[in-house]
């Protein structure tokens, strides 16, 4: 695949990444995230890079037939409304303890089964930085039933951690003390990532895959593909042996920074789903836990039950790694 990546210098360039590489300070948002209105590729709708790897004989056999996969994702940046919120809401049910709609862990896994999915959650163990989170000890019970069910639990990297390779150690070591088993999957809070650095610490780190790569602000395919991929360090000249699986669409892309009502979301949600069965490839979804309300949901479970008619497989960024490392 590298060697006819590397062919096209279009394609290469694309991939790769290579605008992001030491990029102008006015390239970056207030989170030092690349912004999607300072690439050169626009076209983030279509996947331009998995297009041109099917013409050139890429074609992946999923398990049982399946055509295309669907990556079910979860970061959990809180477990618990704010307090104001809650009191604002329901003070009866605040002050005996036992309402909270974002403490819903099984509340989600209930409705994957009910298509046959499964899902990744990603939880913070830190406090620094913004959006400070939580204290992971208190719910170390529902990591444990999570992984117990055979969901996956994988870490939502702090605000600091992604440049940072003592921190990525050290908050991997509290979720595996928990489960008292190695975790694989890493997602970066505030999807803040430096290309290639990123990856190269997330190699070192021991971790297996990655899913934090796509814009912050928008939806769709950042470097043109649909498929898992292991990244090209343009300054090494070497892959990072790390499995990047894309973030395609995430639920505040589409509800708060795109501004759209449900059903303009869903319809958006439906193209990029569309031209990834087209290709055969994978398309990764975040859905916060914050995101499970009445009015919110929905959007959610149109996803799985489009995909789940559609045959497609529906799981978790630990069973996706597990399965394309068969297949490269």
């Amino acid at each position: 695949m590298i060697e006819q990546l590397k062919n096209n210098q279009e394609i290469w360039e694309i991939f790769t990444k290579k605008e992001e590489y030491e990029p102008d300070p006015e390239q970056l948002d207030e989170h030092q995230r690349f912004k999607q209105e300072s690439s050169r590729y626009k076209d983030i709708f279509k996947p331009k890079v998995s297009e041109f790897l099917v013409k050139n004989g890429l074609k992946v056999k999923y398990p049982n037939n399946k055509k295309f996969a669907v990556c079910l994702t979860h970061d959990i940046d809180a477990i618990s409304l704010p307090r104001r919120i809650k009191l604002k809401k329901n003070i009866l049910s605040f002050l005996n303890k036992k309402w909270d709609p974002w403490y819903n862990f099984n509340q989600i896994i209930e409705l994957e089964k009910q298509y046959n999915a499964k899902s990744s959650f990603y939880f913070l163990a830190t406090k620094k930085g913004l959006n400070r989170g939580y204290n992971i000890q208190k719910v170390k019970n529902e990591l444990i039933n999570i992984d117990k069910q055979g969901w996956e639990v994988g870490l939502h990297g702090g605000y600091y951690s992604y440049n940072n390779i003592e921190e990525l150690k050290k908050e991997k070591q509290i979720i595996e003390n928990i489960l008292n088993k190695p975790i694989i999957g890493f997602r970066s809070h505030y999807l803040r990532f430096e290309i290639p650095q990123t990856w190269e610490l997330l190699r070192q780190a021991g971790f297996k895959y990655d899913t934090s790569f796509g814009y912050a602000e928008t939806i769709g395919f950042k470097n043109g593909i649909c498929h898992p991929f292991k990244p090209f360090n343009l300054n090494t000249n070497q892959q990072i042996n790390i499995l990047e699986i894309p973030l395609i669409i995430m639920d505040g892309h589409l509800l708060r920074y795109m501004n759209l009502n449900n059903e303009q979301a869903w319809q958006k949600t439906k193209e990029l789903i569309d031209q990834t069965e087209k290709y055969n490839g994978v398309i990764t979804i975040l859905w916060h836990n914050t995101y499970f309300s009445k009015e919110r949901v929905e959007i959610y479970e149109k996803i799985l039950d489009y995909c789940n008619k559609k045959n497609a497989w529906l799981t978790s960024g630990a069973q996706i790694y597990d399965f394309w490392k068969t297949i490269q």
